[in-house]
Parts: structure tokens; sequence; C-alpha cells
């Protein structure tokens, strides 16, 4: 049971691994996140700040791993299957735009006053 357990967790890995080796845009929002993470250790966020921050990047996270899956779904029928193909990849990568933008937003009104602060206290 245990062993079906760690099992699980390779599985995981190697899954979020494939993303970060093949898939560009992954790379490049789990740097934004890394670099938020960097941020929120910086400035004194409230509890509840640092909360909607993670709760927006996990969903930008999780809807690009969504959208690479459905990609990946989709390509295995092409087009000559049916022409949905392309307006369904089109809605997904609308899905993670729509979340992306979200984030930014997020993240905008959440540190924009701290850096404010921050560059005033310099000044």
């Amino acid at each position: 049971m245990v062993e079906r357990f760690l099992q699980s967790f390779r599985y995981a890995g190697r899954g979020l691994s494939r993303l970060l080796r093949e898939e560009r845009s992954f790379r490049v929002q789990t740097f934004i996140a890394a670099v938020v993470f960097i941020l929120i250790g910086v400035f004194p966020l409230k509890i509840w700040e640092i909360i909607v921050v993670i709760l927006s990047i996990v969903m930008g996270l999780i809807l690009e791993i969504l959208n690479s899956v459905v990609e990946r779904l989709v390509d295995a029928l092409k087009p000559r299957i049916h022409p949905y193909v392309e307006v369904i990849k089109d809605m997904m990568a609308g899905a993670v735009l729509i979340a992306s933008m979200g984030a930014m937003i997020v993240g905008v009104i959440i540190f924009l006053p701290y850096l404010v602060l921050s560059i005033a206290a310099v000044l």
C-alpha cells in the first residue's frame, strides 16, 4: 500500500518533469511563480494576501497543465478527424490567458502598495 502511494508521487514527478522539459509556457509560468514566491518572502504580506497569490499561481499552473493535456489529446485526433480540434485548442489557450491575466491583476493589486512603500522609503 505504501509502495503504491509512493509510486503515485513518482508518476506525478515524472509528469511535472516532462512538462518542464517540453512545455515552454509551463517553464515561463513556473519561473514567474518562483519570482513571486521570492517577493512573498521579501514583503510583509498579510496571510490572506499570501493565500490569494498562491491560489492564483496554482490556478494558472493547473490550467497550463490541462491545456497541455488537451492539446496532446486533440493532436492525437488531428484536424482530419474533426474541424473542432483547432477550436478546442484555442479555447483552452483562452482559458489559460484569462487565468494568467487574473493572476497578474491580483499580483499587481497586492504587490504594488508594497513596492510603492519600499521605493518611497528609499527616497
